[in-house]
């Protein structure tokens, strides 16, 4: 078992920096997500823990000891792929061999400790096979095995499941999942799926173009995300944006759509990564909420109307599309942080709604998040 340590950890590759300083500290036995879009640096920075990149500043430190020169080899690390680089000449048992044998280990102990790794991933009856002859989850068990054999202080998965089907991964989360807790061993997963980064992690580092934008428990970065893009990265669907400035008062906001939403007693900040600046009067917002806040009312209640535009039934929930009437939706902002002004409605599966209805809505009371619309920071009220 491990600590983990980064300290201002950056990355440049020429000019470029790619990573701008990380500081986190992953406890004995923590499983640590790091999650985020593609190209945001988070498997670099794994690759920096691994020892496969060099740190262009800053220290990494396993047990409280700088390894920054330290070889990959020297690490007690393990590293599970996605591509599970597998021989595919050997059988399952040498595949998960191979390492012990390189290090000389006797016989007897390599037999101990493969035998062990297979009945933890239900492998026993596959030892004498080739990769060829198992499916994708089978071989990232294997993979996983051959990690895990090593007894390594800790172990570092790049991306795992991202090879496999859907129902697969579901499958194959929950195993290492129920896995790394029998073990207790220090692990830190790169993955770009926020469903996958909430179920697996103890904490979520959360990365957008090389920066942490948010280190904290899963429920804590969605019920307190600290920045727009934390938000809309989050959450399946995303956080719904609506565009609109805080009244002379500063005791409410006023929506694009003539709506206006009090301030006062709502929109805790409580718990937030960092402590948000209060928003000020005039200042221009986004007020971000989620998909399940915003609810269905009677005509004489409702805050606004939405125009819905598109409907997905998906069983036990439907998904309502739309925008709220009296305002305009602003197709140009990156998909990830959710276009201004469109919205999603989460209902249950069992609602009948049609393409072109209009549902008089509200937003829950409270359940809603403010922004500044031009740093995208949290705001507190």
């Amino acid at each position: 078992m491990a600590t983990i340590e980064l300290a201002a950890v950056k990355k440049r590759y020429g000019k470029q920096e790619v990573i701008h300083g990380v500081d986190v500290k992953i406890d004995d036995g923590e499983l640590i997500v790091i999650v985020g879009p593609s190209g945001c640096g988070k498997s670099t920075l794994l690759r920096m823990v691994a020892g496969l990149e060099t740190v262009t500043s800053g220290e990494i430190l396993i047990d409280g000891k700088r390894v920054n020169e330290v070889e990959p080899k020297d690490r007690d690390i393990a590293m599970v792929f996605q591509t599970y680089a597998l021989y595919p000449h050997m059988s399952v048992f040498d595949n998960m061999a191979y390492g012990l044998k390189i290090a000389k280990l006797p016989a007897g102990d390599i037999k101990s400790r493969v035998d062990e790794a297979a009945r933890l991933l239900a492998l026993e009856e596959f030892l004498d096979r080739k990769p060829k002859a198992l499916s994708g989850g089978q071989r990232q068990r294997v993979a996983m095995g051959r990690a895990i054999v090593r007894q390594p202080r800790a172990f570092l998965f790049d991306e795992p499941l991202s090879n496999l089907d859907a129902l697969l991964r579901v499958q194959m989360r929950l195993e290492i999942r129920q896995l790394q807790r029998r073990l207790g061993t220090t692990s830190l997963y790169v993955t770009h799926d926020q469903v996958e980064a909430m179920t697996l992690a103890d904490r979520l580092i959360v990365m957008n173009a090389g920066v942490t934008e948010q280190i904290d428990t899963p429920m804590a970065v969605y019920e307190r995300p600290a920045s727009r893009f934390v938000a809309g990265f989050i959450g399946s669907p995303g956080m719904n944006f609506l565009r609109g400035t805080v009244s002379a008062s500063g005791a409410a906001v006023h929506l694009d759509n003539g709506t206006v939403v009090a301030l006062s007693g709502a929109g805790a900040t409580e718990g937030s990564a960092r402590t948000p600046d209060a928003a000020v009067a005039g200042q221009a917002i986004h007020l971000g909420v989620r998909p399940e806040h915003l609810v269905v009312t009677s005509p004489d209640a409702a805050q606004f109307t939405l125009e819905v535009i598109t409907v997905e039934t998906l069983g036990a929930d439907t998904l309502l599309h739309g925008r709220a009437q009296g305002s305009t939706t602003d197709r140009t902002e990156s998909v990830v942080d959710g276009a201004l002004n469109a919205l999603v409605l989460r209902l249950p599966g069992s609602a009948r709604v049609s393409e072109g209805d209009s549902i008089p809505v509200s937003i829950s009371a409270g359940n809603w998040h403010l922004f500044d619309a031009s740093t995208g920071a949290r705001l507190a009220t």
